[in-house]
């Protein structure tokens, strides 16, 4: 609508609809249109929408909006920095319909003397959309996990035993090119009605390869039984850790084995896990039995980084503890984001009391599950926390993060970090690079700097599990268990779904090597309020 340039005020009132319906924790499916109308901020006009939604699945109007729209240009308006306003000026002012015309314009510097734009804006329009034109084809693998399962499920109905996934997505790697799987059987005599129901159809010039709507690629490998479990090896590690392994196995590597353990082990070495098989010290580590027992998701006993409708979460603080009891959790360390997170519904210190109250209200009837007084605390511009610290010292934790001003160069960026890092108040070091994968690069950090302070300190360092961040990279696992630091897998969930979020930071961690040890929500209850009591500094005043 406001790339349409409609009436100002009829573009407000459906933003505050969008908010408050996003907000409420009741369902507005089969509500009449009395029940509906009654809904605070939901007046007649956007009730009838809601019926046309709940009736049709759809919005005529918008439908008539998107009609008027080349495609190019509601794709134009995902890219950070274009908003409705400049896609419009850019799509009616410039004539330009697609995002490669639009990095042709700024390579060609068209875009400095529009009103609006100017070089450093044209600048970073043109790295967002090389950086998203990389990234074409990848999918977090989050988005491909449940469609593995079923492409999997889908065969062994049809009597397949030896079957599995291999590649990224059997090495749990966050980013993921394409589904590849690997079956034990001949092809002729399989059903593939099912991936074509799914809208699979072969990839024309890629042989092997099938491909959907969505742009998911899978290729099937088929093969006879006695060669399985040595393609299941081959077809999962690395290419350096499958050259390595070959070297080591030599001509045995084409026997008729029984497992992939007997692989292994038939050559000294223990059974290395998919997520490790990337070709760096897993096989040396390997030989002297020293490879780590993996965290699992039963390992994790408490959820430390959730957000509830004090500042942005969908769902009561009431709501998100008992969905954390259903899951099995202990606890539930809530971190609503701090005052300067305006844009968040950051909490002010009076908000804070009634927050804290209502917490010590919910101890009582939820116990023995517990809830620990937390807040993300931004890192303002000199690193400092967002409280002075009276109003840090009421919290049991706190997590420290960057969500503004995130131009930065890596000195900057380091030093703001060790600065919050070296704050007594700071119990873990949130999603140190604020990456968002496939969408944003985080900004530049010394990781060895910030890990060694963080080991100086004696702070947490978080691996965020939101299949967005997933930071920590996983790659910097080792140096920080080698620093003696501990993880916090946190989901940053904003809503109930969210909490599910824990799993992939797990499947993450597991790439990293992290085990029980090294994982702090895998402390019970008692020994984190055990913890939270003994890190918190004295108040001076």
């Amino acid at each position: 609508m406001e790339l349409h340039d409609e009436n100002e005020f009829k573009v407000k009132s459906y933003t505050n609809a969008a908010f408050k319906i996003d907000r409420l924790e009741q369902p507005l499916e089969g509500l009449s249109f009395e029940e509906l109308n009654r809904i605070d901020g939901i007046g007649k006009s956007i009730t009838s929408k809601v019926i046309e939604l709940n009736e049709t699945g759809n919005l005529e109007e918008l439908q008539d909006h998107l009609a008027r729209t080349p495609a190019g240009v509601v794709k134009m308006m995902t890219i950070k920095g274009i908003g409705p306003k400049k896609a419009g000026m850019i799509w009616k002012e410039m004539g330009i319909e697609t995002i490669g015309e639009l990095l042709y314009a700024c390579n060609e510097n068209r875009l400095v003397g529009v009103k609006g734009f100017g070089e450093k804006t044209q600048a970073q329009i043109k790295k967002v959309i090389e950086f998203t034109i990389s990234n074409t084809g990848k999918f977090h693998y989050a988005a491909l996990e449940n469609l593995t399962k079923f492409i999997i499920d889908g065969f062994k109905s049809q009597g397949i035993t030896k079957i599995s996934e291999v590649g990224e997505m059997r090495r749990q790697c966050e980013v993921v090119d394409r589904i590849d799987i690997l079956i034990a059987a001949n092809y002729n005599k399989l059903s593939f009605q099912f991936l074509e129901d799914l809208g699979f159809a072969p990839k024309e010039g890629e042989a092997g390869i099938i491909i959907n709507q969505d742009g998911v690629k899978v290729k099937l490998h088929f093969c006879p039984p006695s060669m399985y479990y040595a393609l299941l090896i081959e077809l999962t590690g690395n290419d350096t850790h499958v050259r390595m392994l070959k070297e080591l196995i030599g001509i045995k590597w084409n026997e008729n084995h029984e497992s992939e353990e007997e692989i292994y082990t038939s050559i000294g070495l223990d059974f290395v896990p998919p997520p490790l098989r990337e070709g760096n010290n897993e096989l040396e580590m390997a030989k002297h039995h020293s490879l780590p027992k993996l965290i699992m998701d039963a390992d994790i006993k408490g959820i430390l980084h959730a957000h509830s409708t004090y500042s942005d979460g969908l769902k009561s603080l009431e709501i998100m503890a008992t969905r954390c009891m259903e899951l099995g959790y202990e606890y539930l360390g809530i971190t609503d984001h701090s005052q300067t997170a305006f844009y968040a519904n950051g909490l002010k210190p009076d908000r804070i009391i009634e927050q804290h109250r209502e917490i010590d209200e919910l101890n009582k009837k939820l116990h023995p599950f517990k809830i620990f007084k937390g807040i993300e605390s931004d890192i303002l511009g000199d690193g400092s926390l967002d409280y002075e610290d009276k109003v840090l010292h009421s919290f049991d934790f706190i997590i420290a993060s960057i969500h503004s001003n995130l131009k930065m160069s890596e000195d900057k960026a380091t030093a703001r970090l060790l600065s919050a890092i070296e704050n007594p108040y700071t119990t873990i070091l949130g999603h140190p690079t604020g990456r968002l994968i496939l969408a944003r690069e985080g900004y530049p950090i010394d990781h060895k700097a910030v890990i060694d302070t963080c080991a100086k300190h004696h702070v947490i360092i978080e691996l965020n599990a939101n299949p967005f961040r997933l930071d920590l990279d996983w790659r910097w696992i080792q140096y920080a268990i080698e620093q003696g630091i501990l993880i916090s897998i946190n989901p940053d969930a904003h809503s109930l779904e969210g909490l599910n979020d824990i799993h992939f930071g797990v499947k993450v961690a597991q790439k990293g090597g992290l085990d029980k040890e090294f994982t702090f929500n895998a402390l019970s209850r008692d020994e984190i309020g055990y913890y939270f009591t003994k890190r918190k500094p004295e108040l001076h005043s």
